[in-house]
C-alpha cells in the first residue's frame, strides 16, 4: 500500500542517504533484567564504556562513519527525575573525536526498576527522559539528533509481554505492551522534537518469514496472520492501526529492519507457547524468502527510509552470513528498492545473555587490559568486499548536519552531571 510522503526533505529523496557510511557498526546495549533480578549491561560487560575511544578509531579505520549506541536508562535516571549523564559521556566523546555519526537507542529492553512497565508512568518518564537526553546532546556535544524511541516493538512485546522469556516477563499480555510501547515512543518522539525539531527518529523491528508445514496445512492461515503482524508496531506508530494510540505518518521516520538466521521459521505457536519444536528454514529450502523479497515488500508497504539496522551470525557463518546479506541487499537496490545501509550487529563479541557464554559474532572479540581486540579476518575481508560492492552502487552521503552553533561556535558546557527540564518539555510530554 503507497501513501503519500511526508517528508519531502533531502532525507526522503532516494540516493540521498542518511548516514554518514552505508556500513555502520552495532554496539550491542541491551541492559534488561533477567527472572533472577539480575540485570544485564552488555556496554559494561563488553568494556566498550571503558574502551570507547579504541572502539570507535577501529569502526572509523575499517569504513564504518555510522554507529548504533544505547543509552542505559537505569544508570541515567538513578532516581526520579534526575538525569546523570556521566555513563553517556565519554561514549559521545569519542564519537566526537573520531566524526562519528551514532543512533542512539533510548530503551533497549531495560528501564529503571522503580517503574512498572504496564502503568501510564513508563510513558511519561520515558518521554521526559528522551528530552533530558536530546537537552544534553545539544549543550554537551556537537553530535546529530537521531534517536531510537524504544527498540524493537514487536520482539520486545512478544518476547516480554506474551512469551514472558524477556523482563517485564508476562505472558499472554503481549498486545498490550505493544500498545504502551507504541505510546511511549510516541510521546518520547513528542518530548525530543520540543527540544530540537531537527531529530530524526529510527523504528526498529526484526522482518520475518512465517509459513505453515507443509503436513499442516489447516495452520496456512494463522501462519499468514502471524507473519503480518510483523508490521503492527509501525502501522501503529503511523496510524495506521489504531489510531486512538495517537500514531500519525510523521512519527514513521526512518525504518530498521533486522534480520538474522533465525527470522524465518515454520509457524509454531498455539495461544501464547510453541505448539512444536522451532524449525528455522534453512536458505536451501524452497520455503524460504528471499531476504530481497521481504526488503520490497516493507518499502512497498511504508515508503519510507530504510535501513537494515542488525543483521549477523555466530563462528564461522559470520562471513557468509554478510555475503548473503550483502547480494541480497544489492539486489533489492538493482530492482529499485532503496535500502540505505547495513548495520553489522553486534561489532563486538559480547557474552550470552542468558548463560554468559562466549558469543563470537561480531567483528573484534573481547578487549584486553589495554584495550586490544583481535579482529575476525574472514569476517572483515568480507565486509571489505561489498564496501566496494556499493561504493559503486550507492551515491556516497549527503553531509549530514550537526547540531546548531551556539554563537557563532560549539556550546559545550562543563556539566555532565543531573539535568533537568523545563515545565515547557514537560508540558509537550503530557500533550
Amino acid at each position: 500500500m503507497k501513501t503519500q510522503n511526508p517528508y519531502p526533505s533531502a532525507d526522503a529523496i532516494p540516493g540521498r542517504s542518511n548516514f554518514k557510511s552505508y556500513f555502520m557498526a552495532g554496539f550491542e546495549c541491551s541492559s534488561h533484567q533477567l527472572r533472577s533480578g539480575r540485570r544485564l549491561d552488555m556496554i559494561n560487560a563488553t568494556r566498550h564504556d571503558t574502551f570507547a575511544l579504541q572502539d570507535y578509531a577501529r569502526i572509523k579505520d575499517h569504513g564504518m562513519r555510522t554507529a548504533r549506541e544505547g543509552v542505559r536508562w537505569h544508570l541515567v535516571e538513578p532516581t526520579p527525575g534526575s538525569y546523570d549523564f556521566a555513563s553517556v559521556l565519554p561514549i559521545a566523546r569519542a564519537a566526537e573525536a573520531t566524526e562519528t555519526q551514532v543512533i542512539w537507542d533510548l530503551c533497549h529492553f531495560g528501564w529503571p526498576e522503580d517503574i512498572d512497565i504496564f502503568k501510564p508512568e513508563f510513558v511519561t518518564r520515558l518521554a521526559n527522559f528522551g528530552a533530558a537526553f536530546a537537552q544534553f546532546l545539544q549543550t554537551e556535544t556537537n553530535l546529530g539528533p537521531y534517536f531510537v524511541p524504544v527498540n524493537e516493538i514487536s520482539f520486545f512485546s512478544w518476547a516480554g509481554g506474551e512469551e514472558g522469556g524477556l523482563n517485564p516477563h508476562a505472558t499472554g499480555r503481549g498486545f498490550e505492551l505493544k500498545c504502551q510501547l507504541v505510546r511511549a515512543s510516541i510521546a518520547a518522539m513528542k518530548a525530543i522534537w520540543a527540544v530540537n525539531s531537527r531529530a530524526r527518529f529510527v523504528h526498529v523491528d526484526p522482518i520475518i518469514h512465517v509459513v505453515a508445514h507443509p503436513k499442516r496445512p489447516q495452520e496456512r492461515a494463522q501462519a499468514e496472520a502471524y507473519r503480518l503482524s510483523q508490521f503492527q508496531s509501525w502501522d501503529m506508530l503511523g496510524g495506521r492501526l489504531w489510531p486512538e494510540l495517537g500514531g500519525a505518518e510523521k512519527y514513521l521516520d526512518i525504518i530498521g529492519v533486522n534480520f538474522y538466521f533465525h527470522n524465518q521459521w515454520i509457524y509454531d505457536i498455539k495461544g501464547f507457547r510453541r505448539s512444536h519444536e522451532f524449525e528455522p528454514l534453512r536458505r536451501t529450502d524452497p520455503l524460504y524468502r528471499p531476504l530481497r523479497e521481504i526488503l520490497a515488500e516493507v518499502y512497498e508497504r511504508y515508503h519510507r527510509p530504510m535501513f537494515m539496522a542488525e543483521t549477523g551470525a555466530e563462528n564461522e557463518a559470520r562471513a557468509d552470513w554478510l555475503r548473503y546479506v550483502g547480494n541480497e541487499t544489492e539486489a533489492a537496490i538493482r530492482q529499485g528498492v532503496p535500502v540505505d545501509g547495513i548495520c553489522l550487529y553486534p561489532i563486538l563479541n559480547h557474552p550470552g545473555w542468558n548463560d554468559g557464554r562466549h558469543c563470537h559474532n561480531g567483528l573484534w572479540d573481547y578487549a584486553d587490559k589495554n584495550g586490544n581486540r583481535e579482529i575476525y579476518q574472514p569476517l572483515a575481508a568480507q565486509l571489505r568486499r561489498c564496501q566496494k560492492v556499493f561504493e559503486s552502487l550507492v551515491p556516497p552521503p549527503v553531509e549530514l548536519a550537526k547540531q546548531p552553533a551556539h554563537n557563532g561556535k560549539k556550546h559545550r558546557s562543563r556539566r555532565s552531571g543531573p539535568v533537568k527540564l523545563t515545565k515547557a518539555h514537560r508540558a509537550t510530554v503530557n500533550q
